[in-house]
């Protein structure tokens, strides 16, 4: 059995940047074993598949190369990018039925694909000496002021904020000690950034998840809401902002990509957490099952 799969760059800042994720449009025959194994030929961090829903537009499952996933930002994106360039949807308001909940997805004008994603659930503080040794770098080069946490908006996180542009490109990740440090946390991964930027950014980053077998990643779209709503936490972004957020990654990776963010705060709580980007390069490829 042959399965057309679509791949494309989310969030990309550049032709070479941005995730690539792979998209199954028909997946309704497909059984769990056969998606995973799609997804493990793709060989991409995420691909996602799409069902018919009785609950929302569609019904979207996301499959790292070795586990499913409840959701995964960068490829919902590319999901509904794909999408409108095929015609199936047009500018307006969708929902996907995902094991995050359903989630309102907004397609604009220009294809710009905007994702809702759960409000902010703030977990556990980690050790700050713990999380240094996994990164190779001193406690130093981690902020203070601000705690090591995590985070989700879909998915736990751990957000560690560090001091310098020049510290985050410093880190040598342990890849076997994250890995250790996110079982025991029940968490996807690091998401680490600093507030010092290349181009006007909100923030910067690096993402590093190889307990799902993605030793880093180019650009994260869930990681980057549940940052969003750490940082309206810690006052960190001033309340003007909050609906024109930017995320630099995949930098340090030569994969320069571009994640938006926007909350909706009402009585200093977080009622709305919106991601959104564009993809690029979309290619077809069959797989052999």
């Amino acid at each position: 059995m042959q399965i057309k799969v679509y791949t494309l760059n989310a969030f990309a800042k550049t032709d070479n940047g941005g995730n690539p994720a792979g998209v199954v449009l028909d997946a309704d025959s497909l059984s769990v074993n056969d998606m995973q194994k799609v997804a493990e030929k793709v060989g991409f961090s995420e691909t996602a598949f799409i069902k018919k829903s009785n609950k929302a537009d569609f019904k979207v499952k996301f499959f790292t190369p070795n586990k499913e996933v409840d959701l995964c930002g960068h490829a919902t994106i590319g999901t509904f990018y794909l999408l409108a360039s095929k015609g199936i949807i047009k500018s307006g308001q969708y929902t996907q039925e995902t094991k995050a909940g359903i989630l309102k997805v907004e397609c604009r004008n220009n294809n710009m694909i905007y994702m809702n994603q759960t409000k902010p659930e703030f977990y556990k503080v980690l050790n700050k000496a713990d999380i240094a040794d996994s990164l190779n770098i001193d406690e130093e080069e981690i902020m203070s002021d601000t705690p090591i946490q995590i985070v989700s908006t879909g998915l736990k996180d751990i957000l560690i904020p560090i001091k310098s542009l020049k510290s985050l490109y410093k880190i040598k990740p342990d890849f076997q000690k994250i890995s250790h440090i996110s079982k025991k946390q029940n968490v996807v991964g690091y998401h680490v950034f600093t507030l010092e930027t290349k181009h006007d950014a909100t923030a910067h980053c690096r993402n590093f998840a190889p307990l799902y077998d993605i030793d880093e990643e180019a650009a994260t779209g869930t990681s980057n809401g549940a940052l969003s709503c750490y940082l309206y936490k810690y006052g960190l972004i001033l309340q003007k902002n909050i609906e024109d957020l930017s995320f630099e990654q995949g930098y340090f990776m030569k994969k320069p990509s571009e994640i938006l963010a926007s909350l909706v705060v009402n009585n200093n709580e977080i009622d709305e957490v919106r991601v959104g980007g564009i993809a690029l390069n979309i290619k077809e490829k069959n797989i052999e099952l």
